[in-house]
């Protein structure tokens, strides 16, 4: 049975949602898509459904430490936040803004449509059905002549790229 939030909740939601991510402090969680849902369950008592970006993520715990600390000082004296893997968390979870955030500072976001490549040195393999992928493109000078440089980058969720147009090096959010 679906609910609709009350004014509280959403005033709520607003705020925990307003948390900017640990890792890419430039993109909010709402923006991120991890946040899931929030419910007032008593007077003073808040639940908080978070799911991360991968199973493993170490910002899961920063992430839920600054929503108890934002709602607490709502006078919400009952904060619990608890991480949801199912459904889990994709790129197209991201929203427009979050994207267009990230692009504005230096970071490639994640292509549309979830995993789209699998890239092995200078070959690229389309993982799903509908032709080639499509290239990453450079947030710096629109260019899409880009180089894998390591599948990792500062974080698990990011690679490291180069443009071949400006040079200029570059994260890319992986697609999950």
């Amino acid at each position: 049975m679906v609910t609709t939030p009350t004014p509280l909740e959403e005033r709520l939601r607003a705020l925990a949602g307003a948390v900017p991510d640990p890792e890419l402090p430039v993109i909010t969680l709402e923006e991120l898509g991890v946040l899931r849902d929030l419910r007032v369950t008593a007077p003073g008592r808040v639940e908080v459904e978070l799911t991360p970006t991968y199973t493993g993520c170490p910002a899961v715990e920063a992430m839920s430490a600054d929503i108890e600390r934002v709602l607490h000082e709502q006078g919400m004296a009952e904060v619990s936040v608890h991480t949801v893997l199912s459904p889990a968390w994709s790129t197209d979870d991201i929203t427009a803004e979050g994207r267009r955030k990230l692009a504005a500072s230096g970071i490639a976001p994640p292509r549309p449509g979830g995993p789209v490549a699998v890239e092995l040195g200078p070959t690229r393999l389309a993982a799903s059905p509908g032709g080639p992928a499509e290239p990453v493109r450079c947030p710096h000078c629109g260019s899409t002549e880009t180089t894998l440089l390591s599948r990792f980058s500062s974080t698990a969720c990011k690679a490291l790229r180069r443009c071949e147009a400006c040079r200029e090096p570059f994260d890319h959010f992986k697609e999950l």
